[in-house]
């Protein structure tokens, strides 16, 4: 693990994967509410194929600390200072639900600093009144109670009944990060997601190249969902992981990963003999 200090006393914690090859760096943004283990087995698997991999975990989560945003343009501020102070003119970016979330206010804010999209169990629209009043809800019963009995409330909503049933080590995984989230953050982050903005416009403004992955058993963001992005970003990608629920990348690492994969070897994304990035 390595540490970012930032101006406002933020403490960004990350892991930064450097292999020896030159393939495309990446920075995969976890979700609510986990931390950068969430992406354990792609930045594994990918720093093996040859990819620059970094995963922080957000403000006020896993072990990054500081003043609580509730915005996800602090989010983004955040990965752009990572992503300069790692020396990442350019970088695929990667997000999944909330993350996915802060990854196209990235791109409405610093389109210029991403050259790959990677969407996962996502949506673009702006919160519902009643969203708002149930995130705000949310976020003030976890600083009462903490995050146990919210996270077993989660959990069979987050995987699939069949990961349940079958892959137990993946939803104790699960499990884990939520219980072990801190409130705080938590809580700015659900006021945070309250207030996003409307990223349908952002999206159909997209010119790299995009793959959009969904569960086909999550009941948070439905393949409709996916279905949505993948008309709005032209030339986009849809991929629908079967069996999966909200985590895809965990239920169904290898199918996930291989996905993922056969996309960062379309030749628009691989560096030309010789270059480096």
């Amino acid at each position: 693990m390595a540490q970012l200090q930032l101006g406002d006393g933020t403490c960004l914690a990350y892991d930064d994967h450097r292999p020896e090859n030159t393939g495309l760096p990446l920075l995969l943004v976890h979700g609510h509410p986990f931390d950068r283990s969430m992406w354990r087995p792609q930045a594994e698997h990918f720093a093996r194929r040859g990819h620059r991999v970094v995963v922080p975990d957000l403000r006020g989560y896993g072990e990054s600390t500081g003043p609580a945003v509730e915005t996800l343009a602090g989010f983004t501020r955040d990965l752009i200072a990572l992503a300069d102070h790692l020396g990442l003119a350019e970088f695929g970016l990667g997000g999944l639900s909330m993350g996915g979330q802060i990854v196209m206010q990235t791109v409405r804010d610093h389109p210029g600093r991403v050259s790959a999209l990677l969407l996962a169990d996502t949506f673009p629209t702006e919160e519902t009144a009643e969203g708002k009043v149930a995130r705000n809800a949310a976020a003030d019963r976890v600083l009462v109670e903490g995050m146990a009995r919210y996270a077993d409330e989660l959990l069979p909503k987050m995987v699939s009944a069949e990961t349940l049933r079958d892959s137990p080590d993946v939803a104790k995984h699960v499990l884990t990060m939520m219980r072990d989230a801190p409130a705080e953050g938590a809580a700015a982050a659900l006021r945070a997601r309250a207030e996003r903005p409307d990223y349908r416009e952002v999206l159909g403004r997209v010119g790299v190249p995009t793959l959009v992955v969904v569960g086909s058993e999550d009941e948070f963001t439905p393949v409709s969902d996916g279905e949505l992005m993948h008309r709005l970003v032209t030339g986009s990608a849809l991929a629908v992981i079967r069996g999966a629920g909200h985590l895809p990348n965990l239920e169904r690492a290898a199918e996930f990963n291989d996905v993922f994969g056969r996309f960062l070897d379309t030749p628009r994304l691989r560096p030309a003999s010789g270059e480096e990035r």
